[in-house]
């Protein structure tokens, strides 16, 4: 059999539901603890090693082009794997990559930690294991809070925000890194020990390029993978990004002060995600992309302004935006699990998943090229950002059509 996605009329088991969704949702938020593990001391590593904004940026940006391309992989050998083997693989081939980020940095090299966290962006793909793993043991009426509630797990951002500058404050900065090697591997073990397939769970044994050739032509694909690169995109380019957007245009030095408010960042979008799924679920993923995408050119507006930091404004813009992209990030993948053929959702998600790590991975690059030292402005990044969310709204409202069931369900 190749099949790997329950049909229509598949019964779908409640018990273990829970047990394996927060064991996804666990792999998955420390796993994004590690692959987010250079950001958060990134303007230590341009101190330290004398990095312009440029180099900064893209030592910022590489894991996220590692993990964002690793979906592709990921996503097409989940369903003939199953999530049990591949989420325990991908965090214990994590684990050394964490340790040598740390000996690179401990030897001040900038070429042997853009090697190294390159192999770090290995840690990135594990989203697109839990969703075809998640679809075959939810029925399409729970996935968007199933996925939500997975998707949640990018929350692994903002522990590595906060926790990784603390960390290296209170143990030193090679036991930090230690100490997340430790965890992948403990989570990996877990995995292994109590995560399971579903019971309808069969190995897809096609061929994994014509499922990918056969994936690029659904226009569902090219679709999602736009608007998820808005919507994911914007979360991970402001989560890996913002520590040096605070120093540079609030001149906030204060690793652990950034990391706080990148934290905050983060926590706001891990929170929005599940809510978007679960709205999807009930008033259409359509409807929650397009408030995503318009609210979040809204609000890179006024970002564009400065607001103050001292009186909270620069904060409430900061959090509001979190909010539009973790509802676009849930709501896009209610739609991918929802619209996808279920023989095709591994390779779907890892082509949607990648989209959405490249949409992350240029803005950094972007901000780092036209950023105004001068004026301590990002103005050609935030407007370019402007103009890629606003049509993303428009796109969602009218260039994707209806479906019968949408048009039947007033969706």
């Amino acid at each position: 059999m190749t099949t790997t996605a329950p049909t229509s009329t598949a019964v779908f088991p409640r018990e273990g539901q829970t047990r394996n969704l927060v064991l996804a949702t666990l792999a998955f938020a420390i796993s994004f603890w590690a692959w987010n593990m250079i950001a958060p001391l990134g303007v230590q590593y341009a101190k330290d090693m004398d990095l312009s904004s440029t180099n900064k940026s893209i030592l910022v940006a590489v894991p996220i082009l590692v993990g964002s391309l690793g979906r592709i992989v990921a996503g097409v050998l989940t369903p003939r794997f199953g999530g049990r083997v591949m989420f325990t693989a991908l965090l214990l081939i994590s684990a050394p990559f964490v340790i040598l980020v740390a000996v690179a940095g401990d030897l001040g090299s900038y070429p042997l930690l853009l090697v190294m966290g390159f192999f770090l962006g290995i840690a990135g793909t594990t989203f697109a294991v839990g969703i075809p793993f998640l679809n075959t043991w939810y029925e399409p009426s729970r996935r968007g809070l199933a996925t939500g509630i997975f998707g949640a797990g990018m929350g692994g951002t903002a522990l590595s925000a906060f926790f990784t500058p603390r960390f290296v404050d209170w143990f030193g900065y090679f036991p930090t890194h230690l100490i997340i090697a430790i965890a992948l591997v403990a989570v990996a073990l877990v995995c292994w020990a109590f995560m399971r397939d579903a019971p309808g769970f069969t190995p897809n044994t096609e061929p994994p390029l014509p499922k990918l050739a056969d994936a690029l032509k659904l226009p569902i694909t090219w679709q999602m993978s736009f608007l998820y690169a808005a919507a994911f995109g914007g979360f991970v380019a402001f989560s890996t990004y913002l520590p040096t957007y605070l120093n540079d245009v609030y001149d906030m030095h204060n690793l652990s002060d950034a990391g706080a408010r990148t934290a905050g960042f983060a926590i706001a979008a891990v929170i929005a995600r599940p809510v978007g799924g679960a709205l999807s679920d009930r008033f259409g993923a359509r409807l929650i992309t397009a408030i995503s995408c318009g609210g979040a050119a809204v609000l890179a507006v006024w970002m564009i302004f400065k607001p103050e930091l001292d009186s909270g404004l620069a904060a409430i813009d900061f959090i509001l935006m979190a909010i539009m992209m973790g509802l676009g990030s849930g709501s896009v993948f209610t739609w991918v699990s929802t619209a996808s053929p279920p023989e095709r959702v591994g390779a779907v998600t890892g082509l949607v998943g990648a989209a959405g790590g490249l949409g992350g991975f240029f803005p950094p690059l972007l901000m780092g090229a036209t950023y105004d030292a001068q004026a301590h402005s990002y103005t050609i990044g935030l407007s370019l950002l402007v103009a890629f969310a606003a049509v993303a709204c428009l796109f969602t409202v009218f260039g994707i059509p209806r479906k019968e069931s949408e048009t039947a369900a007033g969706k």
